[in-house]
């Protein structure tokens, strides 16, 4: 399954520039939500082992999944994530490091239309893992931009784009929008230099970088603060409302406040 490979070089890419931490920097406020890298590292654990769960122990997941949904409507789910994993910093980098790459070895062999259950509807393995791939990317942005460090990028961002595309209904339906009948044709260059084309024409386009695309549909980035064009109402409503993630409905970052840099 090329999605596990794909997370374990997400994870390793972000494991780059969290590994020279020292002690103080695992309480470096973000610029998302002020999360500081302890939460971001808490938070990509904790659903990490969900998934794996879903997989290996579905009893247990279920179980877990239900306190989870509980914790949410009482005390948030920040707070459950956080009594969940008490480990923070060097500890807590290893622990989410070992755990994600023997996750992404025992994945890699599955047959990747197999079904596991999830906090919602039940999904595939594959679905499963891009969406680790996905919330490890996403997260990852928080801790390069507050270190001012620069993402190496590879095609494997493929795999976040096509979740973006495929949650086109999702990213109007979740915000209380008709969802239109058609989907506009996307031309992204990807970091390869070489050109991902999707739809027909005839619906507007989207045209741009994969990078930039994927920035959007993750919430990472607002659209003006990316190298994406629009043609056509559709499109450009989509990429301002754009969300690729489950859970209600999520405003993207305000215009000029995500950038890659240090912003004390």
């Amino acid at each position: 399954m090329e999605q596990a490979a794909a997370f374990r070089q997400e994870v390793g890419e972000l494991a780059r520039i969290l590994k020279p931490l020292d002690d103080t920097d695992w309480q470096r406020e973000t610029q998302f939500k002020c999360w500081k890298i302890n939460d971001i590292l808490v938070h990509l654990h904790f659903w990490n082992e969900m998934a794996d769960l879903a997989l290996v122990a579905p009893s247990k997941f279920e179980a877990r999944a239900e306190d989870a949904v509980r914790a949410v409507a009482s005390r948030g789910l920040r707070e459950y994530e956080n009594l969940a994993i008490l480990s923070r910093g060097r500890r807590l980098f290893e622990t989410w490091y070992e755990f994600a790459n023997e996750m992404a070895d025992r994945w890699e062999s599955l047959d990747p239309k197999l079904r596991v259950k999830w906090v919602g509807p039940d999904m595939s393995v594959r679905s499963s893992m891009t969406a680790r791939q996905m919330e490890t990317w996403a997260h990852g942005h928080e801790v390069f931009d507050v270190l001012g460090k620069t993402r190496s990028e590879s095609d494997r961002i493929r795999n976040i784009v096509m979740l973006g595309i495929n949650t086109f209904a999702w990213s109007f339906h979740v915000q209380g929008h008709e969802v239109p009948v058609h989907i506009p044709q996307l031309k992204l260059k990807a970091p390869s230099g070489e050109e991902w084309t999707f739809g027909e024409e005839g619906h507007g386009q989207i045209t741009g970088s994969a990078v930039g695309f994927a920035q959007i549909v993750t919430q990472t980035r607002n659209v003006n603060d990316t190298d994406i064009v629009t043609r056509g109402d559709v499109a450009r409503m989509w990429m301002e409302t754009a969300q690729c993630f489950a859970g209600p409905a999520e405003a993207p970052p305000a215009a000029g406040t995500r950038y890659i840099g240090d912003p004390n």
